[in-house]
């Protein structure tokens, strides 16, 4: 005879809650493992003489609930071989309990499913709320902080003791305050029901929390959640709305490219500086345009920013392999061809140039070090630093020349050449120049200030100040950065 697994589910309750039917295959059965004996069912059935056999020692010896769900499983088959049982769970079998689902998945033996009522409807009753309005049915020990939906009631289950209480709550307090009002819930729509409302902080310190606990969060107001994306959307939205700003529904892609460029520069201030909370700022600053361009996408019918995110998201993984697949890489330089290649694919064409790709409105200098560093992929290149060095004291020659003929077409040119040059040799040595020439201009601005410093605390006025006198100031600038 083929053997087989019956799972019953035991309910939320006390015995008064579990269905006739449930009662008497529980009363006659020859076997029954339990999970769980930690049940007021299952306490009432040993007084009749009904015997458990229960998997609480595995709680125990593992540190994981996955290792005790796997462990059960595993020998459930295994006496499963041998004769047909009956498998004993709280509430209902297909309500948050992984070991039925593992039962479920594997192949070697038969596994019926019967019933068993749902705590969710008492639970639904004791509370006062429709799941309609929005609900979300959470494993305490076992969920991810950014999938959680505060818009709507959030009832997190399975949680045992103090410890997953704890965790919870530590997860809730990264978006939600401390004193937020959650409701403790214990054996949900039996007598021994308890309901208690406390503030988020004390969540952990119930002593009489249990496996018949459930903890339910309340739906958040829009102002808690000012840290979320979607709630940012649903404000760029307003904004650009019907009863939004004039001035933000005025915006399109063309008037909104300063603002993007002044923003970015910020942000390399904030970080040039070490500031964090300037970093924090700008960063929000740079999202603000990307939001808004987005909207105005979205307002147009051309695309929104969840096509924005779809097209990155899927950018990251493809240009990821050595993450994402099954793809080894040995170094940074071998990281670095694959992005290249992939980035080609694409574009599903070859560019017409190897200079393609290079945004047009990238400041000149830095423009320069781009062209080079594609040219020299090909091999376009020096073969030594001495050589480019001999060339920038050629291009200075020939500059000093045009300056001599006053010709100011060809000074210009020239001038241009030696810049070229200039940013053809910090690539050599693997330095920016944009970030190089723009570190001297921060110094130039702090050496100088400190000048109009030193000469207003004399009594000078800078416009009337020698060349001496700025000049010494100026060193004692210099000698003080160390």
């Amino acid at each position: 005879m083929t053997k087989k697994i019956e799972v019953i589910g035991l309910g939320a309750g006390d015995l008064n809650q579990l269905p006739l039917g449930i009662y008497k295959t529980l009363k006659k059965a020859d076997r029954i493992m339990a999970r769980t004996t930690d049940h007021p069912v299952i306490a009432s059935l040993q007084e009749e003489g009904v015997h458990f056999e229960s998997y609480d020692e595995m709680y125990q010896e593992e540190e994981q609930f996955i290792d005790v769900y796997e462990r059960i499983v595993d020998d459930l088959l295994k006496k499963a071989e041998d004769e047909s049982l009956i498998y004993a769970v709280p509430g209902h079998p297909m309500l948050a309990e992984k070991t039925v689902q593992l039962l479920l998945e594997q192949k070697k033996v038969g596994v019926s499913v019967i019933g068993g009522q749902s705590y969710l409807d008492d639970l639904f009753t004791s509370l006062k709320i429709d799941p309609i309005e929005g609900f979300q049915f959470v494993d305490g020990t076992d969920f991810r902080r950014d999938e959680l939906n505060y818009r709507g009631h959030l009832i997190f289950c399975q949680v045992y003791d103090r410890f997953v209480a704890s965790e919870v709550k530590l997860a809730l307090l990264e978006d939600l305050p401390f004193d937020y009002e959650v409701t403790i819930i214990e054996a949900a729509g039996s007598e021994s029901e308890v309901i208690r409302t406390v503030p988020l902080e004390e969540l952990d310190h119930q002593l009489e929390i249990s496996n018949l606990t459930s903890v339910y969060v309340p739906p958040a107001s829009k102002d808690i959640l000012n840290h979320t994306f979607p709630r940012l959307k649903e404000v760029i939205e307003c904004l650009r709305g019907p009863n939004g700003c004039d001035w933000d529904k005025a915006q399109t892609h063309e008037s909104l490219k300063e603002f993007l460029l002044e923003e970015a520069y910020e942000l390399i201030d904030a970080i040039d500086d070490q500031d964090d909370e300037g970093m924090v700022e700008e960063l929000g600053d740079v999202l603000l345009q990307v939001m808004l361009h987005s909207q105005i996408g979205a307002d147009e019918g051309y695309f929104s920013v969840d096509d924005v995110i779809e097209s990155i998201t899927k950018k990251m993984i493809h240009r990821h392999p050595h993450v994402f697949s099954n793809t080894s890489v040995r170094s940074i330089e071998e990281i670095n061809k694959n992005w290249e290649k992939l980035k080609k694919e694409e574009k599903g064409h070859e560019r017409e140039s190897v200079l393609d790709g290079i945004p047009k409105q990238l400041p000149s200098l830095h423009k320069a070090f781009k062209l080079q560093k594609k040219a020299a992929k090909v091999g376009f290149d020096w073969d030594r630093s001495e050589d480019i060095w001999e060339k920038l004291t050629e291009e200075v020659e020939e500059v000093k020349e045009a300056i001599q003929t006053e010709n100011k077409s060809e000074i210009i040119k020239e001038f241009g050449d030696i810049l070229f040059v200039i940013a053809n040799l910090t690539r050599f040595y693997n330095v920016n120049p944009e970030l190089a020439l723009e570190m001297t201009n921060k110094k130039f601005v702090s050496r100088f200030s400190y000048i109009e410093k030193k000469l207003k605390e004399a009594g000078k006025d800078i416009n009337q100040a020698t060349l001496e006198d700025m000049n010494y100031y100026w060193d004692e600038a210099k000698g003080k950065e160390g």
